[in-house]
């Protein structure tokens, strides 16, 4: 389970000249985050949250982060604290666009960093609701490259687990990388990078 490492996909493309404070703040939370400094840019997605309190983007980002984060935290205390953290404002994004896949599948990445943190402690504990979740953002997605490659990543790693084979998975990694190419975002802050990590997987693992 180790090798489950969250595939990034905070890559957005923010173009143009802002015409509200909304557009401002979250161009510069984006800048921030790709300027190394996703501490500061969680700060900034908390402020907009607070004053977008209808917006789930904001809360998404700002559970983003902490959960990416935690997949490299190794202090038991500071995971806890950003997983914390995590869980509240992804609770935040779900009450606010309940059913939405892309909600799903950091659902589905925060119950990972616990396993990815102690598999022995909580991979029995969280392996099925994992399983779970992506299903459910499959039915509801089959077409979102992040929902094809997270579900993926998490079969292979499995299967890694229980080792099994791994061949089988290599079609649909494919199909991921591909999807990024015909995935249309419904908006510029919505959700939309992660085709050079899947990239990266696929000549990992299927060459």
């Amino acid at each position: 389970m180790r090798n489950l490492i969250i595939f990034s996909f905070l890559l957005i493309s923010v173009s143009g000249i802002s015409q509200t404070q909304y557009e401002q703040g979250m161009r510069k939370a984006f800048d921030l985050w790709q300027g190394d400094k996703p501490w500061e840019a969680a700060n900034l997605f908390e402020r907009i949250a607070n004053a977008e309190p209808d917006n789930w983007l904001p809360a998404f980002y700002i559970a983003q982060i902490n959960i990416i984060n935690s997949f490299s935290e190794k202090d038991p205390e500071k995971l806890n604290a950003q997983l914390n953290k995590a869980q509240e404002f992804l609770n935040s994004a779900k009450a606010l666009s309940p059913n939405n896949p892309e909600v799903l599948v950091l659902e589905a990445q925060w119950y990972t960093a616990w396993v990815v943190f102690d598999g022995q402690k909580y991979g029995m504990q969280y392996a099925g609701k994992v399983a779970e979740i992506y299903q459910k953002a499959m039915k509801l997605a089959p077409e979102n490259p992040r929902v094809v490659l997270g579900k993926t990543e998490w079969d292979m790693g499995t299967a890694r687990y229980f080792g099994q084979p791994i061949d089988g998975y290599c079609e649909e990694l494919k199909r991921a990388v591909t999807l990024f190419d015909s995935f249309t975002p419904e908006g510029e802050f919505h959700p939309q990078g992660g085709k050079e990590y899947a990239e990266k997987v696929v000549a990992s693992t299927c060459n």
